[in-house]
């Protein structure tokens, strides 16, 4: 199982401190509320799914690349090819400016075509309406992270 949870943070160290707080997270528990501003995101990983949704709203095509998400926690993961997790990375600016930018009249068709990707297809919970929901919440960070001068990093465990 693939699971993140979205947050806006002001910096790295931020990030470092909460993990250490948390023994390395999650800042999402099921029953519980955040201890930061953030987004359950469960199933949606950064590169693929958040990214195809991003492309849709760039009206450009998805790339591997696309999302430009950067390994920050924790240290020394990324040369560690036995690490199997948690760690988080940050999404580029332009990933949170393009989701804070999307009109609120275009989250529904977003959302529709969003929920027919190949990705989420055997996940049960993935209606329109679902991800409706679930896009609505990811713009609403993006834009509270952009108003602030945050950006948004992504908890991520196997």
């Amino acid at each position: 199982m693939f699971c993140t949870t979205t947050s806006a943070f002001p910096d790295q160290e931020a990030v470092a401190k909460l993990m250490a707080a948390t023994d390395g997270g999650p800042v999402v528990r099921e029953g519980e509320s955040p201890v930061v501003d953030a987004v359950d995101g469960k199933g949606i990983d950064p590169p693929v799914v958040l990214g195809k949704v991003v492309s849709f709203a760039l009206g450009v095509p998805w790339a591997a690349n696309l999302i430009g998400e950067r390994l920050i926690w924790p240290d020394g993961a990324g040369q560690d090819p036995e690490y199997e997790g948690p760690w988080v990375v940050v999404l580029s600016e332009r990933v949170r400016d393009a989701l804070a930018e999307i009109s609120d009249d275009r989250l529904p068709g977003l959302a529709d075509r969003w929920s027919h990707i190949e990705e989420l297809s055997h996940y049960s919970d993935t209606q329109p309406e679902v991800m409706l929901s679930r896009l609505r919440e990811f713009v609403g960070l993006a834009r509270r992270a952009r108003t602030s001068g945050e950006s948004i990093y992504c908890w991520i465990c196997l």
